[in-house]
This record gives C-alpha cells, sequence and structure tokens, in this order.
C-alpha cells in the first residue's frame, strides 16, 4: 500500500491465500501442525512478495485464530523462527477500534455516530461511537469459519442446527448488543470485510467491479430471504452464485446467520457497506504514530485503561 501522512492509503499489490486457520484448531484448543505450516509457508510468501514489490515495511499482524489458539506463542515463535517475521497478535477490541478507525475516516464526522459490525472468519467484531476512537468495541467468538466448523457437519446443513445456532447466536450477542444500544441509535450502521460485501451483493448490491465508490446496502428483509434460499444449497451450488468464491461457499451460511442475529439485536433494518476495514485501519494507525512501532501503542493501552 502507498501511504503518507494526511494522505487516502492506496493499495498497490493485493494478494491473498486462504487459510481458514479455525479449521485446524485440535480438540484442546491448539492449531495443529498442518495449520502451522500452512501458516509459515504463507507467511514466508508474503514477505517475499513484499520484498519483489520493494515495500519500505512490513505491518504483520495476526487475528481471531491464532488469537484464541492454546498454543498461539508457540505459533507466533515457530514462524517468526522460520520465516524472520514477528506476528503481531491483536487483541479482539484493538480489532474492532482499527476497523472503526478505517470506516470513520471513510464516512468522515457527517456521519455521526456509527455503529460498526465486521464478521471474520473467527470473530465478529462490534462498536459504535461519535469520534475516531468508538465509545465501546467487543469482540465475540461467532466468525462464519468458525461456526461453520464447531455446528455444521452436513452440506447442506441440518435446519435442526441452523435453528440451534441461531439460538446460541443471540444468545452470545446479548451482553455485548445491550452495550451498543446503551449509547443510543447510529445515524450510520456499517458493515465491514468480505461476510457483508458478499451478502450485499448477493442481495443485489453492485459487483466490485463498479469501484469502492458506489453505495452499497445489505437490508434486513434481503438477507432474510437470502438465508431462506442459500441454507437449502449445498457450499457447490453456492459457489455457482454471482459473487460468492469457492473458498467461502461453505460458510457463508453461517455468516449471514450471524449478520441477521447481530443486526436484529441491534434494531439495524438498513447496512451501508465500507470498502474499507481492519487493513486501512492498521495503516492508519501507522500513519498517525509517525514511527516504526506495534499496531497499537502501549500509551494508547494505558490511556484506554485510564
Amino acid at each position: 500500500m502507498d501511504a503518507k501522512r494526511g494522505g487516502r492509503p492506496t493499495p498497490m499489490s493485493d494478494w491473498k491465500t486462504t487459510l481458514k486457520l479455525v479449521e485446524y484448531l485440535d480438540a484442546d484448543g491448539a492449531i495443529d501442525d498442518k495449520g502451522l505450516n500452512k501458516l509459515t509457508e504463507s507467511v514466508a510468501e508474503a514477505r517475499g512478495l513484499a520484498t519483489q514489490l520493494g515495500c519500505d515495511e512490513l505491518k504483520p499482524f495476526a487475528t481471531s485464530a491464532v488469537r484464541s489458539a492454546t498454543n498461539g506463542q508457540e505459533v507466533l515463535d515457530h514462524v517468526e523462527k522460520e520465516t524472520g517475521v514477528r506476528l503481531e497478535i491483536l487483541s479482539g477490541e484493538d480489532e474492532a477500534r482499527l476497523t472503526f478507525l478505517a470506516v470513520r475516516r471513510w464516512y468522515g464526522w457527517s456521519a455521526g455516530r456509527i455503529t460498526n459490525l465486521d464478521i471474520g472468519g473467527g470473530s465478529l467484531e462490534m462498536s459504535t461511537g461519535m469520534d475516531e476512537e468508538p465509545d465501546v468495541a467487543y469482540s465475540l467468538d461467532l466468525g462464519a469459519g468458525r461456526l461453520t466448523h464447531n455446528w455444521f457437519d452436513t452440506d447442506p446443513p441440518e435446519r435442526k442446527k441452523i435453528n440451534l445456532l441461531r439460538d446460541f447466536i443471540d444468545a452470545e450477542l446479548a451482553e455485548a448488543a445491550r452495550g451498543i444500544r446503551a449509547h443510543g441509535p447510529a445515524r450510520l450502521a456499517v458493515g465491514t470485510s468480505k461476510t457483508f460485501r458478499t451478502l450485499a451483493r448477493l442481495t443485489g448490491a453492485a459487483p466490485s467491479a463498479e469501484g469502492p465508490f458506489v453505495t452499497r446496502q445489505l437490508t434486513a428483509p434481503g438477507l432474510r430471504q437470502l438465508i431462506a434460499f442459500i441454507s437449502r444449497m449445498t457450499a457447490a451450488d453456492r459457489a455457482e452464485l454471482e459473487g460468492v468464491s469457492q473458498n467461502r461457499s461453505h460458510q457463508i451460511v453461517a455468516g449471514a446467520l450471524v449478520a441477521e442475529a447481530s443486526m436484529r439485536a441491534l434494531g439495524i433494518e438498513v447496512l451501508e457497506i465500507c470498502p474499507w476495514a481492519l487493513r486501512e485501519g492498521v495503516i492508519l494507525r501507522r500513519l498517525e504514530q509517525g514511527v516504526d512501532g506495534p499496531i497499537v501503542a502501549n500509551d494508547q493501552k494505558e490511556s484506554e485503561k485510564a
């Protein structure tokens, strides 16, 4: 990414590899050898590409799967030993705060109070606020990949399992939803990350080819209709739908259930889809610091505690 203080971060190259690390957590909650090797190979490839592309600085970080793994520190040590790259684990709250920062910068002060939802593979982040720092930020283990791995063992998922998962999500959301609602209604409700973009596309939003400045929305009625449709399809059939990648087709039902439950818990009827998310938040925070340092500075953490 080409980025400078006061400027808009501009992606210069985009490379992705699908890890699905939550699917490599064993019965004890540790990332197994296969997952560890896959992560190590990906970090090594990313470092090689960064060198090839002439990147001046890397900001390597890990989120939910490594954060929740019982052998997380061993994973970090192994990756560093094999690749020379030390991953920084973001806390769930920091992940939510950095994503919120990106959303605020995208929409600006005129948006007023923003409530943001972000569904990843391992976790759901929720935040609300009037400023660049949210008033409250939550992270819950309700990621699309994690729930699919833990709850669905048939393709398509059984109706009974879907109903049980719905009840589970509602219960897990209750406390965080109360915390968000306590700060009052948002002037703008926002969804970030690939899951929300995919759901919006499946309900009629513009394709990514039309660029980041096109307004895209996800409505509660449209989402409910979509769930009724895709929950009866196999992953292979869902992969044939426009906007659904092969890598995400198996977990989009769980992602949709989390999205629907979150919107319902917060009384949100329409979500606007923001093209910026955690990646941009990390870059923006880095630019604010003006020096090479951790993604979340120690002095910031202390002030947040205070």
